[in-house]
């Protein structure tokens, strides 16, 4: 099984690929403020890296948080569109170092959250509209 992962709570994004469990491909990058930018442009030197398609992709595991509000929603977003459009499983974990682990054992046992409920650690923090 073609496994993508995706944490995006941090400055530092994280994309990897894996068979299984062994890795294929694993990109670290200084997201920052540039990740809805850069997101596209990982998942595709990842995937070209290995000779892997989109269609080859077979399920995703994403960090769920808690962590940034909006580098959360737009990793769920890329996520949950990918799983979406390819039609495969999808699951959400937050088991901080095993969580790579723990969600391709979800996929593999036929786990499917169908979108990703993210969990930020504390409410957003919004601003009253101005008149």
């Amino acid at each position: 099984m073609l496994i993508l992962t995706l944490r995006t709570d941090k400055p530092e994004a994280e994309i990897g690929l894996y068979d299984n469990e062994v890795q294929l491909e694993y990109e670290v990058w200084h997201a920052h403020r540039q990740l809805a930018e850069t997101i596209h442009t990982k998942l595709t030197e990842v995937l070209q890296n290995t000779d892997k398609e989109l269609q080859d992709i077979q399920g995703i595991v994403m960090f769920k948080g808690p962590g940034s509000f909006t580098g959360l929603r737009i990793g769920a977003s890329v996520a949950d569109a990918l799983a979406y459009s390819l039609d495969i499983p999808i699951v959400g974990v937050n088991d901080g170092d095993n969580w790579q682990t723990n969600g391709i054992q979800r996929l593999r046992t036929g786990e499917n959250d169908k979108i990703i409920s993210l969990e930020y650690g504390s409410p957003a923090r919004t601003t009253q509209q101005k008149k």
